[in-house]
């Protein structure tokens, strides 16, 4: 009988930590989490070429309607990117204070700007380096490459 108890308080906390969003990101956040995945994050590579940036950001579709100009893909595992968010808050581009910073093996892909969507041709550079992103939650996954 007390064990049953338990199990349905256990219970009761359990659904009402989701209630409140304490033990998982909001709808919209988890959203922008994804879309921050899918644009900025791929763990299995070490660094990029040319041909990487025509090839991922194509995959991506980042190119399907009109050329994404720049765009940086991290390389890192998910577990050291969710990190960068527990560090000390920086203020981002747009003023707002949720903004990280942390240095991670990326590829930047610039676009060459002789190409049109959906052929679009990229440069790329691989580097390990500064980057700041814009973390929300609770707890906090990042949901905004800043720079």
């Amino acid at each position: 009988m007390a064990l049953q108890r338990t199990h349905a308080l256990l219970l009761l906390l359990l659904l009402t930590l989701l209630g409140l969003g304490l033990v998982q990101p909001s709808y919209g956040q988890d959203r922008m989490y994804q879309r921050f995945l899918q644009q900025h994050v791929d763990p299995d590579v070490t660094g990029g070429n040319d041909g990487y940036c025509n090839l991922v950001m194509q995959r991506r579709k980042m190119t399907s309607h009109q050329c994404k100009r720049f765009n940086t893909f991290i390389h890192e595992d998910l577990q050291s990117i969710r990190s960068i968010c527990r560090t000390a808050n920086i203020q981002c581009k747009n003023g707002q204070m949720n903004c990280h910073e942390g240095v991670v093996k990326v590829t930047d892909c610039r676009e060459t700007g002789s190409s049109r969507a959906p052929n679009c041709r990229y440069r790329a550079k691989a580097s390990t380096r500064r980057v700041v992103i814009a973390c929300e939650g609770n707890p906090e996954v990042p949901v905004h490459f800043d720079r």
